[in-house]
């Protein structure tokens, strides 16, 4: 039997393949849909993808996981940096919780060196592409133990 991650994507992440591609590149938020599918299946993971601009939105979605799914990896994107509201939403998540940003952020503006974020996750994959989601489904699947990420 599957276990679910939730797959929590933040503010512009729907606009991924478009907005500045220079920075994180050409692949579109569907592409990566598609990718964590394919990854969760080989791990014997069920993804719920999600994206959204509104802060109270992924707090739901935060909450909806609790008790109902393994893990979550989440792209809070802009709200990495901002959002204490994120931050204690997730501190009432049992589970493991991957953060995950495309960018390198530590080389880019100095605000976006912190994290609230990374004060609650089990790990922060920072810099490696959208691989970082692949990645990240990986160390879920390692923590939670499921036959195929063991």
């Amino acid at each position: 039997m599957s276990q679910i991650v939730a797959v929590l994507n933040g503010p512009n992440l729907n606009l991924l393949g478009k907005r500045q591609p220079e920075i994180y590149g050409r692949e579109t938020l569907a592409d990566v849909e598609a990718d964590c599918r394919r990854v969760g299946a080989g791990l014997g993971l069920e993804i719920e993808f999600r994206q959204s601009n509104r802060e109270y939105e992924i707090i739901d979605w935060i909450h909806d996981a609790r008790g109902r799914t393994a893990g979550i990896v989440i792209n809070p994107a802009a709200f990495t940096h901002t959002s204490v509201a994120i931050l204690d939403a997730l501190h009432a998540f049992e589970g493991p919780i991957i953060e995950v940003h495309i960018s390198n952020v530590h080389k880019r503006e100095e605000f976006r060196h912190h994290s609230y974020v990374s004060a609650v996750a089990s790990g922060v994959i920072v810099g490696c592409g959208t691989q970082g989601y692949a990645l990240a489904l990986q160390r879920i699947a390692t923590l939670i133990g499921t036959k195929e990420g063991a």
